[in-house]
């Protein structure tokens, strides 16, 4: 059953005939409430907010990397197996090390390519003498991981222009975690100084809406939602025909009212589905263009290799990954971070 989107929309929102017939439903902290004629006080209208927004919030990511580390604590158990291997390494070991290596980095879910190529790599400068001991071995793996991200994803800051309002579109089948993504998304650019306003776009699961509303109420967001009686049932595919439609229409609405907009196009992909994911991610991006990954369920996963793989193959960024049940726990992507935390 596919869930085409939702979005978000940071700053003022412009009147507009795409939400008109919407009755719209707010949350405010009533420790917070203002009038009305000042409650869209546009902060963006500063020069250059929205860049500073996305250096901040991937500046912030540095400072909590004890959170990245926790997260994948399954998937750094999983490799932890590297660090025995080269602990008594030496040069006659080279094979079964590196097999062995190998295994660990598919269970890890990096896939069959990248894991090839990082150890083919290791191979090579192993028996050309460039790789002497298992700790310059396994910060050559480091680093071989931290080039795969950083050469194919590397623009990790969510880009938002200089117009307002700016539009973040998120999208992902059921069941991916797009309403919890949203929701600590909206609380963390909240926090930071924007203004949010939520728009509820799955009119193919009527629990959606609701979802979202007890979030916009968590988070002391606005929001907007269809009428109940105009919400839709499908039991249909993200593979879908008339869903992918839908979700194309939804991106050309906003465009018509917003020029330039949505800003950003977040899938959202659930990290215990592994490699598995890659369809999805491809089908999407086809469809209407990704421009990041919000990876969930990490925190539940062992199968982290699974964030390389993607960028691998799209050459899309990761934005943000999901560590956690709590409100924090939607973390900015940081690649150095990400590296440290599986070979610890």
């Amino acid at each position: 059953m596919a869930a085409p989107t939702q979005l978000s929309f940071i700053s003022k929102p412009c009147p507009s005939p795409l939400f008109s017939h919407i009755p719209r439903t707010r949350f405010s902290p009533s420790t917070t409430a203002r009038p009305a004629s000042s409650r869209f006080k546009c902060l963006a209208s500063q020069t250059g907010f929205f860049t500073r927004l996305g250096r901040l919030i991937k500046e912030k990511a540095k400072s909590d990397v004890e959170k990245i580390f926790s997260g994948f604590s399954k998937t750094r158990d999983n490799l932890a197996v590297i660090d025995e291997l080269l602990l008594y390494w030496n040069l006659a070991d080279t094979d079964r090390v590196l097999d062995e290596l190998e295994e660990a980095l598919l269970v890890s879910d990096f896939g069959p390519r990248i894991t090839i190529k990082i150890v083919e790599s290791l191979r090579e400068d192993i028996l050309g003498g460039k790789l002497k001991s298992g700790s310059e071995i396994k910060d050559a793996l480091k680093k071989s991981v931290l080039d795969l991200l950083t050469n194919k994803g590397s623009k990790t800051e969510l880009r938002l222009g200089f117009r307002k309002p700016a539009v973040i579109m998120v999208v992902g089948v059921n069941g991916g975690g797009k309403t919890t993504s949203l929701g600590k998304l909206a609380y963390r650019l909240k926090n930071e100084g924007a203004k949010i306003l939520m728009a509820a776009g799955d009119t193919f699961r009527a629990a959606a809406s609701d979802q979202l509303e007890i979030w916009a109420e968590r988070t002391g967001c606005e929001i907007v939602v269809a009428e109940k009686e105009n919400a839709k049932a499908s039991s249909g595919l993200h593979t879908n025909y008339s869903l992918m439609e839908e979700l194309i229409a939804c991106k050309r609405a906003v465009g018509k009212v917003i020029p330039g907009a949505p800003n950003e196009i977040l899938l959202v992909l659930d990290g215990n589905t592994g490699l598995n994911m890659l369809p999805q991610a491809r089908e999407f991006n086809e469809v209407v263009g990704i421009t990041g990954f919000i990876l969930t369920k990490l925190d539940g996963s062992a199968r982290g290799g699974c964030v390389v793989s993607v960028v691998d193959e799209l050459g899309i960024p990761v934005k943000f990954v999901g560590v956690g049940e709590a409100l924090e726990d939607l973390q900015p992507f940081d690649a150095e971070a990400f590296v440290n935390a599986i070979f610890s």
